[in-house]
């Protein structure tokens, strides 16, 4: 059976778009969401994922499009497990491109995987030109592979009202403010649910409701954020994790892992590398 392999960079001609390049057999991605677009090409075996709810399996040559904040898993679908390359760009440089072809409003992918041989293409030269080519290529190719995706999957984001009852997105803010605050030393369930006024059923509901997780699934993924912004100013992974509210650097290294694919050590030394 061959070895799990991942490879976590940045682009080396485009600010804003992280690449992994990975080959996963028993490796599960936990429940988590990117703040940025998720532009995945499956090259082997099939990968297996949640996404906002719904079971979806990608097999070799199809694409997966995931929109920014939306929580998703991920992990084998066989056996054999799955290989991938994914383009991980911000909403800014998807942005960027809407703009240049015309396409007002915020993009939104509808259609979560697709079998589009053309987008497939563009995606992988996109993709090997970010390791391997210049910064003409690589920016060249990367901008044709998100004009096709936009041109041929994208739709301008629609805007939902939600009901009160469904939703209280002040109180579910300001528990977010807090947590961010209070990363290291986070309050009790109880103890955010006093500050807001709310039960403790309620406040998971509209949590969850708002975010997609319960505030410590919620607080774990927002210590990983801030641990790669640690890492990319080159702190080490153990000051990191107690930064950031960690137990340790093993704690940490578990969690780093199950939403970005790689151990921090791994990470740290591939963005610290000086651009080609």
């Amino acid at each position: 059976m061959a070895a799990e392999v991942a490879r976590y960079w940045r682009h080396n001609a485009v600010d804003g778009v992280d690449l992994l390049r990975a080959r996963f057999i028993t490796h599960r991605f936990g429940r988590h969401a990117h703040e940025t677009y998720t532009f995945g090409l499956i090259e082997a075996g099939i990968e297996e994922f949640d996404y906002g709810g719904t079971l979806y399996r990608a097999g070799p040559g199809d694409v997966a499009l995931l929109d920014p904040e939306v929580v998703h898993t991920g992990q084998a679908g066989t056996p054999a497990g799955w290989a991938y390359r994914v383009l991980y760009p911000e909403v800014s440089v998807v942005a960027e491109v809407a703009a240049q072809l015309g396409l007002g409003g915020t993009p939104h992918f509808p259609q979560t995987v697709l079998h589009d041989a053309a987008s497939a293409s563009l995606l992988r030269n996109a993709h090997r030109a970010a390791e391997h080519g210049d910064r003409l290529a690589s920016s060249s190719l990367l901008n044709a592979a998100l004009a096709r995706l936009l041109c041929a999957h994208a739709e301008r984001l629609p805007i939902i009202e939600p009901t009160a009852a469904q939703r209280a997105p002040n109180v579910v803010s300001t528990v977010c403010d807090l947590l961010a605050d209070r990363m290291a030393d986070p309050p009790t369930l109880a103890e955010l649910a006093a500050m807001t006024g709310l039960s403790q059923f309620a406040l998971l509901r509209a949590f969850r409701c708002e975010t997609g997780l319960p505030p410590h699934a919620y607080l774990n993924q927002q210590r990983v954020r801030q641990a790669r912004v640690l890492l990319d100013r080159g702190l080490a992974p153990a000051e990191v994790a107690a930064q950031t509210g960690f137990a340790d650097q093993a704690h940490l290294s578990r969690h780093f892992k199950r939403v970005v694919g790689v151990p921090p050590g791994a990470y740290q030394r591939e963005r610290l590398l000086p651009a080609c």
